[in-house]
C-alpha cells in the first residue's frame, strides 16, 4: 500500500491524497433486482481523496502505482466511462490503444475512474467512504450524496493535483483526459469550469480533452441549431429548462462558483483556445439509441449525437472566427461503441500522437 498527499489550490479541499488498495468485496451475494442496475465490474484499486469535509473514496484503475517512483512518467491518459459505468471495459481499451501507440506510449501512465450510483454502493455493500451519485448525475458534475458532497468536477481536480506534484511526477508533460458518452459531457462541462487546468498550465503541463460522442454539450448562449445549418435563439416554449445547467448556465452546481455573466465570458474565451479534439463515431446517427438524451434540451441541440457534436463545433467556430483551436474527428466504422473509439486509430492519434485519423479536420462541414 502505498500514501501520499499534496495541497490543493480549489478553495473546497484543503489536503488531496491517493491510496491504492486492492478492493475487496465483503459480500458478493447481490439479489436479482441489484445485479439489474449495479456494475457488473468495480476498479480493482482505490483512490482515496481528503478534504476538509471528509474523506472520499472511489475505486479507480491503474497501470502502475502512483505512490511509486514516476520519474520516467512523461504523459497520463485518464479515461472516463460512460453512463454504463464499464470501467473495466474502458480501461482495457487504454491498455490496447497504448500497445498499438508502442513507443510512443512507453512513458504513458493509464487510469480510469470509476464513479458509482447508490445502486452500486448497495450491491457491493461497500463502506461508507465511498462516493455515490444519483443516477447520472455525476455526468454533470453534480454534488455527490455521500459521503461529503463532492462534485465528479472536485474528483478530477484531486487526481489532477497528485499528478501535479513534481515530486512525484517530476517529468510530467501532457494530460490526455478521454471521456465518452457519459464521459463525455463530464469532460465539455469540466473543460469549461475546471479549476485546476490553469494551474497545471502554469507548470509547463499540457492537458488535452478527447471528448467522444457525448448526448449533449454545453452552450454559452440560448441559441441553438436550425435545419438548415445555421443558428438562432431558442424560444423555451414547452422546454423552459433548455438553457439550464448541464445545457446552459443557468442553475450550475455548487462547484461553479462565480455565475456572473464576465465570469462565463471569461470561461467561454479559455474554453475556445483550449487542446480540444471531439471525436465522434460517424456511425453514431441513431436518434432512438438507448442512452441518447431526448430531453427536449437535448433534442434542441439535434437529433442525434453525430449532428449535435457538428453543430456544437459548427456553433463555437461560428462565435469565435479568431483564435478558435478545438478539432472535430469523425471515426469511420464506429457507433456507439465506447471501446472502439478509445482503440481505433483516431483514438490511438488523440490520446498518443500515434499515427493518423482519416477523418481527422479543423472543419465539421
Amino acid at each position: 500500500m502505498s500514501l501520499f498527499s499534496r495541497r490543493c489550490t480549489n478553495s473546497s479541499c484543503s489536503v488531496c491524497g491517493i491510496s491504492l488498495l486492492l478492493l475487496l468485496v465483503a459480500n458478493s451475494a447481490v439479489c436479482a433486482a441489484e445485479r439489474e442496475t449495479a456494475v457488473t465490474h468495480l476498479g480493482q484499486r482505490v483512490l482515496t481523496l481528503h478534504f476538509a469535509s471528509g474523506d472520499a473514496s472511489l475505486p479507480i484503475e491503474t497501470s502502475a502505482d502512483l505512490g511509486a517512483d514516476n520519474q520516467g512518467i512523461t504523459r497520463v491518459a485518464i479515461v472516463f466511462h460512460g453512463k454504463g459505468r464499464n470501467v473495466s471495459g474502458y480501461f482495457h481499451a487504454l491498455e490496447r490503444a497504448a500497445e498499438e501507440a508502442g513507443s510512443d506510449a512507453q512513458h504513458a501512465l493509464l487510469l480510469a475512474p470509476q464513479f458509482l450510483r447508490e445502486e452500486d454502493i448497495q450491491a457491493y455493500h461497500l463502506p461508507r467512504q465511498f462516493l455515490r451519485w444519483h443516477g447520472g448525475s455525476w455526468t454533470a458534475g453534480e454534488p455527490a450524496l455521500g459521503p461529503v458532497r463532492l462534485s465528479t468536477f472536485d474528483v478530477i481536480d484531486g487526481l489532477l493535483a497528485i499528478l501535479n506534484d513534481h515530486r512525484r511526477f517530476p517529468n510530467l508533460r501532457t494530460i490526455v483526459l478521454v471521456g465518452h458518452s457519459g464521459g463525455g459531457q463530464l469532460l465539455n462541462r469540466y473543460a469549461i469550469v475546471g479549476n485546476q487546468l490553469a494551474m497545471l498550465g502554469s507548470m509547463g503541463v499540457q492537458v488535452r480533452f478527447v471528448i467522444a460522442n457525448p448526448s449533449s454539450y454545453f452552450y454559452f448562449s440560448d441559441d441553438r441549431p436550425l435545419p438548415d445549418g445555421s443558428f438562432a435563439p431558442f424560444h423555451g416554449g414547452s422546454c423552459p429548462n433548455f438553457n439550464h445547467w448541464r445545457y446552459g448556465a443557468v442553475g450550475a452546481p455548487p462547484y461553479v462558483g462565480d455565475a456572473s455573466a464576465a465570469a462565463w465570458k471569461r470561461r467561454e474565451q479559455n474554453y475556445i483556445v483550449a487542446n480540444v479534439i471531439y471525436l465522434l463515431g460517424a456511425d453514431d446517427t441513431d436518434p432512438a439509441q438507448v442512452d441518447l438524451d431526448t430531453s427536449c434540451a437535448g433534442e434542441a441541440e439535434g437529433s442525434e449525437r453525430v449532428d449535435r457534436g457538428k453543430a456544437y463545433f459548427q456553433y463555437l467556430k461560428g462565435r469565435h472566427a479568431q483564435g478558435f483551436r478545438q478539432q472535430l474527428w469523425m471515426v469511420p466504422g464506429v457507433a456507439h461503441v465506447g471501446s472502439r473509439m478509445v482503440d481505433s486509430p483516431c483514438g490511438i492519434a488523440a490520446i498518443f500522437d500515434h499515427g493518423d485519423c482519416v477523418g481527422a479536420s479543423s472543419d465539421a462541414k
